[in-house]
């Protein structure tokens, strides 16, 4: 007996179901059609095409388009190649049902190898059995390795008459540059909006399924230009909403908060009130919406508020509502580039905190609370306009105060060691070592040596009392290692080839290289402490605290003289 459900026919799904079958059904690549189109009527159909593009906007469904019009006979069985297939012939037929003898798909992401492409090459040197052409359909070519890439270019370049090779790919840098030359190459857009949407409808009215314009504009936004994409998002939602869909239904089945939700949230953290942001987000996910999508929401929302500021009519776009447009309006007008500048690379830096964050509602939680925390800092020029406008602190009638000294350290391990107060010994220039007169240059001899360990105990542990070449007196500090003296004498004989005596006496040292930079920071940060210019930046940014103090720049002595001494009419570009 048999199965009254085995009888019925199967389910097909609106991607295939609705899958173009002529030119004149293809959607959004109207380039790409008129060329075929003029290739075919002038009879200048190339050897090979590749076809690249985002998924699901029509790479295979045109290559076999292209064998149907290269094979079509027409209803009467006399026609020629075009581009108009009459979908009923042998060959039209058998070609949309994948099973034409003399059109071969091959998937290059499960047959990569030499042998594979082998096969091709064998058989095309046989006529097509009972079609015009004999056509290669290679999908996902850029997942053939290199020795099957080489192995089939001498095909490529100059295949028999009767065959025809199409390639389709996502990724069109993948493919060596020898076989993009051999092809003809078509790139497929991405659908606009405007297209994907009346194609939705068009497909939504024929399955008589109700949905409104706001659940389309939802898929629409999801799909992100793949027709195959919005048609299988589609097919769910009218499952979904079973009878009337409507963007609530497409938000809940997507995991989307609401747009003017996001709206809201948006708005709540450029206006620095966290606890209510916090809350809205709160109430999102109790709702089902997804942390990470309510982050890449907000990231959307401040480009497009960008886009919008910038370009206005970019504000009319079919997938926007009224009320989203005119609220987006309102926030370009009121926000600055700078605020939205630093809204869009701090929602990108939470998006990756979120995707190594143990909990996603946690990481997203903690980049609301950092957004609401900078909204109200001020823009670099209103800070320096709030700080000129101050009157100034501690100054005392406009006056600057004391200008903070050099910090000492520097970048170079001598720096600081010039403050201390050791006697210097009447060096002998008759010596090997007359060229280390100072101690700065032990200092810098060690450095050279890349002994940093010592160098590093030497700052921090000898409080130099007397020094001449080759010998040195110093007051262990409380860092020193006892064996300190020792171990320098031996290193710096190894390294000048010369005896030194390093000798270690009980007091009368000055103060260490470390001690001394530290006193000329601690000397140069009291003394920008004290200026009112800082005093009102440190006021502005409460917890802030001034890291390093670098001296001015200045200018070569050289490059002055050469600005002083070139002449008023000097023309740069007049040949001498």
């Amino acid at each position: 007996m048999t199965d009254p459900a085995s009888a019925a026919p199967a389910y097909q799904v609106l991607a295939r179901k609705y899958r173009p079958e002529t030119f004149a059904d293809l959607v959004g690549q109207d380039a790409m059609v008129r060329t075929l189109k003029n290739a075919f009527a002038a009879g200048r159909i190339a050897q090979a095409f590749i076809m690249t593009g985002i998924r699901g906007t029509g790479k295979t469904t045109t290559a076999r388009i292209i064998a149907k019009g290269l094979n079509c006979i027409g209803p009467d069985g006399q026609g020629g190649p075009t581009t108009e297939p009459c979908g009923v012939c042998e060959h039209c037929v058998a070609i949309m049902e994948g099973r034409h003898v003399d059109v071969l798909e091959m998937d290059a992401a499960s047959r990569t190898g030499v042998g594979d492409i082998r096969e091709i090459i064998e058989s095309v040197h046989y006529r097509a059995a009972s079609a015009r052409y004999k056509i290669y359909i290679i999908d996902e070519v850029h997942m053939l390795s290199t020795s099957a890439f080489n192995a089939l270019l001498k095909t490529l370049e100059e295949p028999p008459p009767h065959v025809k090779f199409i390639f389709a790919t996502t990724e069109i840098r993948r493919v060596p540059v020898t076989v993009l030359s051999r092809c003809q190459r078509f790139d497929l857009r991405r659908i606009e909006p405007e297209v994907m949407q009346a194609l939705l409808r068009r497909i939504a009215d024929a399955e008589g399924a109700g949905i409104d314009d706001a659940a389309l504009a939802l898929i629409i936004r999801a799909a992100e230009g793949s027709a195959r994409d919005a048609t299988s998002l589609l097919d769910q939602a009218i499952s979904h909403g079973a009878g009337e869909t409507g963007a609530e239904d497409v938000r809940a089945m997507l995991g989307l908060a609401d747009r003017g939700r996001i709206l809201d949230l948006f708005d709540m953290i450029l206006k620095g009130e966290a606890a209510a942001a916090l809350d809205e987000l709160g109430r999102q996910y109790a709702e089902g919406a997804d942390p990470v999508a309510v982050l890449r929401d907000l990231a959307e929302v401040a480009h497009w508020v960008s886009m919008v500021k910038i370009a206005p009519g970019t504000a009319e776009d079919p997938t926007v509502s009224p009320d989203e447009r005119a609220r987006g309006l309102v926030m370009a007008g009121a926000l600055s580039q700078r605020v939205l500048a630093r809204m869009w690379q701090m929602l990108l830096k939470a998006l990756e905190e979120v995707a190594i964050a143990p909990n996603a509602m946690m990481a997203a939680e903690m980049a609301v609370i950092r957004l609401t925390h900078v909204a109200d800092l001020p823009a670099p020029d209103e800070l320096i306009r709030r700080l000129e406008s101050a009157p100034p602190s501690g100054g005392g009638g406009g006056n600057p105060g004391p200008r903070p000294a050099p910090q000492g350290g520097g970048t170079g391990p001598v720096a600081g060691s010039r403050a201390q107060a050791a006697p210097a010994l009447a060096p002998d220039a008759t010596t090997p070592l007359a060229r280390y007169a100072r101690f700065e240059d032990v200092l810098a001899l060690v450095a050279e040596a890349r002994d940093m360990p010592l160098l590093v105990e030497i700052e921090n542990g000898v409080r130099l009392v007397a020094y001449r070449p080759g010998h040195i007196e110093f007051e262990p500090a409380p860092a020193a290692r006892p064996d300190l003296a020792h171990r320098l004498g031996q290193r710096l004989q190894a390294i000048t080839g010369s005896r030194w005596a390093v000798v270690v006496v009980g007091q009368g040292g000055a103060p260490t290289v470390a001690e001394t930079r530290a006193a000329a920071q601690g000397a140069a940060q009291a003394g920008a402490l004290a200026l009112p210019l800082v005093q009102a930046v440190l006021a502005q940014f409460p917890g802030a605290k001034i890291v390093t103090i670098r001296p001015p720049a200045t200018p070569e002595p050289a490059a002055q003289d050469e600005a002083h001494d070139a002449p008023d009419d000097w023309d740069p570009f007049e040949e001498g």
